[in-house]
């Protein structure tokens, strides 16, 4: 996640100088939490957050539990992911439901904080959820808010409720009230009412949200909160508690590169949860907000749980197994092949992806580099293929390589490489749907990997061939006593030829032969 880049790299450049020490000294301590804290706060974290959070990881890394650790590194990192899981909040928080439908969540924040947008990506999950929601635009002050919301929730497959046409024309409060009326009529569980924002925090915002409030009576108000404005952010959640007060907070943005102290700092400072996390730009790239889960990206431990229910949701089991069968029975085409990456790209971003692996931060570059438009003209070789084609690769040729090229907008050279890489790769998960383990290209077979051909037995020497016969009697003497002999014997307990006392064996008459030929002598 790009708003904790920086503060992701200080902790774990910090960590690292701690690694190797078997035990922690009060200096290597307080040097620990110095960098923590400085890190923190280049970070725009709040800076009375700041000053809780160290002295609570101080006072930890000083106690027993370091003290009597067998890996004190390991045990600082625990504290800290710890501690970082109680700033954010501690346990997740899901919205809380109306007992009597319609289930009314409000949402309150600064203009340019994403509100709308994030009234249709909200929308989107909880009807993902079997929920059936209607957005509401009371948003009637900013120019074309009306007509946002509306292309918002078309994209999003959700109903809009926008009685009046905005820009400054219409009740904000009475359209709410209709709202509610309405979506009992249509039977819509859920009422989510986007309202109107500032520039900054004035009366007149307040008193609007105030009225509505009043009005709808909702069961969430969520503040939407821009995780790119830093300190301001922690003011301007004070002014919104205390002039409309919240029940939770979504954080917009935290795809953006800004230092992100917003979300290390809102939890604490107004005790109210963070209960979902806008990060992208599309109306999927929205989640539900796991203290636990963003601490160990935060310290680059990786996300597995949010990348297994990423798959299960987008992966279908039946299809899964009838490619796992294809795989095993060596009739896996590129059809296949086409329906499975179309399948991985319905899951999102792939750098996203993988950067919820563990150690993904130490693969910032490649991450950086990998282009995900390559999926995308992958998707367009395959498609510009025939249907014999994609199921028979074997009968692309030269002439069927050009026309494929040509059609996909691509080269012939892009064309080969995608056929070589998916017959690789059939090769390879035919080989692991067997039970064996594949051999990876570049690299030489995995020792004790069982695969089916026969193993090459070492040839033995049958006997000595020097032509010196007290050399050649003691070789003799030596291999039949079980003992290596010649380079075998110099290169004995060392990897790199050498023999125990360091001496250079002399090189045979074969080797000098070997060699001269080598170099064309």
């Amino acid at each position: 996640m790009a708003t904790f880049g920086n503060l992701s790299d200080r902790l774990s450049a910090t960590f690292k100088n701690l690694r190797g020490k078997g035990k922690l000294s009060p200096a290597d301590v307080d040097g620990t939490v110095r960098e923590i804290r400085r890190a923190l706060l280049d970070a725009d974290v709040n800076l009375e957050v700041v000053k809780a959070f160290t002295g609570r990881v101080r006072d930890r890394a000083l106690g027993d539990e370091v003290s009597k650790a067998l890996n004190p590194a390991q045990q600082v990192v625990q504290i800290v992911n710890d501690e970082l899981i109680t700033i954010l909040g501690g346990q997740q928080r899901r919205l809380q439901f109306a007992k009597n439908p319609p289930t009314v969540i409000m949402l309150v924040g600064l203009q340019g904080a994403g509100k709308t947008t994030l009234a249709g990506k909200l929308a989107k999950w909880l009807a993902s959820e079997n929920h059936t929601p209607m957005l509401v635009a009371a948003d009637l002050q900013r120019p074309n808010a009306v007509t946002q919301l509306q292309v918002v929730g078309a994209h999003a497959g959700v109903t809009v409720f926008a009685p009046e046409p905005g820009n400054g024309v219409g009740n904000p409060v009475r359209v709410a009230k209709d709202a509610i009326k309405y979506a009992k009529d249509k039977q819509h569980d859920i009422v989510i009412v986007d309202t109107a924002g500032r520039l900054g925090v004035d009366a007149e915002l307040m008193r609007q949200a105030a009225d509505i409030r009043k009005a709808v009576d909702p069961d969430e108000v969520l503040f939407v909160l821009d995780a790119m404005i830093g300190q301001d952010a922690v003011t301007t959640a004070k002014a919104f508690q205390d002039g409309v007060d919240f029940t939770g907070v979504v954080l917009s943005k935290l795809d953006g590169d800004a230092r992100g102290g917003a979300a290390l700092s809102v939890a604490s400072v107004t005790g109210r949860p963070i209960i979902f996390a806008s990060t992208g730009e599309g109306l999927d790239d929205f989640e539900p907000f796991h203290p636990d889960r963003m601490a160990s990206r935060i310290l680059d431990l990786g996300d597995i749980l949010s990348l297994i229910e990423q798959a299960q949701k987008n992966f279908d089991e039946e299809e899964a197994r009838k490619v796992a069968e294809k795989f095993a029975t060596d009739t896996f085409t590129l059809e296949d092949f086409l329906a499975q990456m179309q399948q991985l790209k319905n899951m999102g971003s792939i750098k996203s992806m993988l950067s919820m692996l563990p150690g993904a931060r130490g693969m910032r570059q490649q991450l950086d580099n990998f282009d995900e438009s390559e999926l995308t003209r992958t998707e367009a070789i395959i498609q510009s293929m025939t249907i014999q084609e994609r199921r028979q690769p074997k009968v692309l040729n030269g002439s069927r390589r050009l026309r494929i090229a040509r059609g996909s907008g691509t080269t012939v050279t892009e064309v080969n490489a995608l056929v070589n890489r998916f017959e690789q790769a059939a090769k390879m998960m035919k080989t692991v749907a067997k039970g064996g383990v594949p051999q990876v290209p570049g690299m030489g077979p995995i020792p004790g990997a069982g695969f089916a051909g026969k193993a090459k037995k070492p040839q033995q020497k049958k006997g000595s061939r020097s032509g010196n016969p007290a050399k050649r009697a003691a070789e003799n003497a030596a291999l039949a006593a079980g003992k290596p002999v010649g380079p075998a014997a110099a290169g004995a307990g060392s990897g790199f030829g050498l023999g125990g006392a360091g001496k250079k064996a002399a090189p045979t008459e074969e080797e000098l032969a070997s060699l001269q030929k080598f170099l064309g002598r």
